[in-house]
């Protein structure tokens, strides 16, 4: 029966642990923009074209 208690209260504790990481992160905003990471894949960047270094002439 004592091991009854200590997992309780030992189950209890971390859930609050997580409940005040979670209220901490949403405060900062962390979960504010949810939308925008899974859409960026998606945009086309634009075509970076360099140009090639000449070839060194032949004398």
């Amino acid at each position: 029966m004592e091991i009854l208690f200590l997992m309780i209260i030992c189950s209890v504790s971390l859930a609050v642990i997580f409940l005040i990481i979670f209220i901490i992160g949403a405060r900062k905003g962390q979960f504010e923009d949810d939308e925008s990471p899974a859409v960026r894949m998606l945009f086309d960047d634009e075509i970076k074209t360099e140009e090639e270094p000449a070839a060194p002439q032949k004398k």
